[in-house]
């Protein structure tokens, strides 16, 4: 088995995927695409295309195998070709496919890949940061490079990504991936590349690991949930990953859930204090935190409060959900349940069209209503940041709408809550996700769609736009109005805990 581009995505994203996609059990294997992962596809082809487009002349090997698409590639770098697309570079088990291959002046070539990302991830405007090289597209570029200095077509060690916006983002490999870390990127891809050969191979193997968020579009999900849950995987617990899962396994060998719950702290933090290397990267605090979750998980099972959750009394209720498409960066949906004492009702703000006038159309709606409440006497309920982190982007897109100074201050007022924030500090559940989905499901909350997704709820919003179907707008709005319900039904549980409590 080759080493790719692709392979060493996977290992970034998930170790156990690049064994199990080679030696797992390939029955278990789902073999439908996840109609979301069909739509990144789709979109980063279009946009690629679009870059291909406004390029000019360039060598355009994309057809044929892959031997002979190496042997022209290698010819055209030979003859000094200015720009090769989709050419295929080849040494050794590792094979390169860059979207382009650029001559320099000094006619050696640089690797460049099409992105449909951010060319750097963690950029802040305001505070003038650009952000830093993003992991896998890093040891990608390594890739390319790595083949090309083997060919003798390369002396530099960098590498370009043309992000989303259409600007080329040029990778330094060998500079230290942070301020703190001395590990260079192509140290990073160094050992990667080593540990993605020995998994191929089946020279070295590793376990699954839960991780909803980053699970539920892979073709193993379900087979991999089946092992850790037969197993009793210590990652079925909420916040206790791959990597704290594999440290508790080699130094206090903690296989399982019910391992983690008789696990005497005070002994493990005596030989923690003499060695340092004995349970790297789990303080004291994340290790009572993953006890707790454990006993609540194996022993207690019901959700337990461990301090008073104060909630504002107020006529009017207001459980806020929107949905967005990020690979489009527009928001299309601002959804309200409102309750209003034993009077309850659905409120959305719906863009039909992917236009700057319709996004800020219905954001000024969202306002409109918001200034239409008795003042004082709301409060409203969300779950997790990623509402308010929208907000502030909607601000800097539509400053006429709303200052940012009333973004910042309907965030800020204590009657506006993130209820994610509460549930992870001040409960446990015994359940593995701490997902809006799975805490409402728990509880007993049925969403009308059978397969009720954020991911799938983008994929209908591209069907309508493309259909005009109004049977699948309708399943949009009662998916949000359902995840709206949900909020509803959680922050009734925290109230009835609370009562139980204190």
């Amino acid at each position: 088995m080759s080493i790719t581009a692709s392979s060493l995505y996977d290992y970034i994203k998930c170790p156990h995927k690049v064994w199990r996609d080679v030696n797992g059990p390939q029955g278990e294997k789902i073999q439908e695409t996840n109609p979301f992962v069909e739509l990144l596809w789709e979109r980063g082809i279009k946009h690629e295309e679009k870059v291909v487009s406004e390029l000019g002349d360039f060598l355009n090997l994309k057809e044929g195998s892959i031997d002979e698409r190496f042997q022209k590639t290698t010819e055209a770098m030979k003859n000094e070709t200015p720009l090769i697309y989709q050419g295929v570079l080849k040494y050794e088990n590792i094979i390169g496919i860059p979207d382009l291959l650029k001559k320099l002046p000094d006619n050696t070539y640089m690797p460049i890949d099409i992105k449909s990302g951010m060319g750097f991830e963690g950029a802040d405007e305001e505070k003038g940061d650009e952000g830093k090289p993003k992991k896998h597209y890093a040891v990608q570029l390594c890739l390319y490079n790595d083949c090309l200095k083997r060919l003798g077509f390369a002396t530099h060690n960098s590498g370009k990504i043309i992000d989303i916006h259409g600007e080329e983002v040029e990778y330094d490999l060998v500079a230290p991936r942070g301020p703190r870390i001395r590990e260079t990127w192509w140290e990073l891809y160094e050992q990667i590349k080593k540990c993605v050969d020995l998994l191929l191979k089946n020279q070295a193997q590793n376990k699954p690991a839960m991780a909803p968020s980053t699970c539920k579009l892979c073709p193993w999900y379900n087979s991999c949930k089946k092992w850790c849950e037969e197993t009793k995987d210590l990652t079925n617990i909420f916040k206790l990953g791959r990597t704290a899962r594999d440290t508790l396994n080699r130094d206090l060998n903690l296989l399982t859930t019910k391992d983690l719950c008789s696990l005497d702290i005070s002994e493990a933090l005596k030989r923690k204090k003499k060695d340092k290397d004995f349970l790297k990267g789990l303080a004291e605090k994340s290790l009572g935190n993953l006890i707790n979750r454990a006993n609540v998980f194996v022993n207690k099972k019901i959700p337990v409060i461990y301090e008073t959750i104060v909630l504002p009394q107020v006529n009017y209720e207001l459980f806020f959900d929107i949905e967005d498409d990020p690979t489009q960066d527009f928001i299309y949906l601002h959804g309200v349940y409102e309750r209003n004492g034993s009077k309850e009702r659905y409120i959305n703000f719906i863009a039909t069209e992917v236009l700057a006038e319709a996004e800020k159309g219905i954001w000024q709606k969202f306002w409109k209503y918001i200034e239409s409440l008795p003042q004082e006497d709301y409060a409203v309920y969300y779950y997790a940041h990623h509402e308010k982190t929208t907000y502030k982007k909607l601000q800097k897109r539509y400053p006429d709408v709303i200052s940012m100074e009333n973004v910042e201050k309907f965030f800020e007022n204590p009657n506006v809550i993130d209820l994610y924030s509460l549930v992870q500090k001040q409960t446990d559940w015994p359940v593995g996700s701490y997902s809006l989905k799975a805490l409402a499901t728990y509880l007993g909350f049925k969403w009308r769609d059978e397969t009720p997704s954020g991911a799938l709820s983008i994929q209908w919003f591209n069907d309508y736009l493309e259909s005009n179907d109004k049977d699948i707008l309708k399943r949009i709005l009662e998916y949000n109005e359902d995840d709206c319900k949900a909020t509803m039904v959680l922050k009734d549980k925290l109230v009835e805990l609370n009562n139980q409590n204190y």
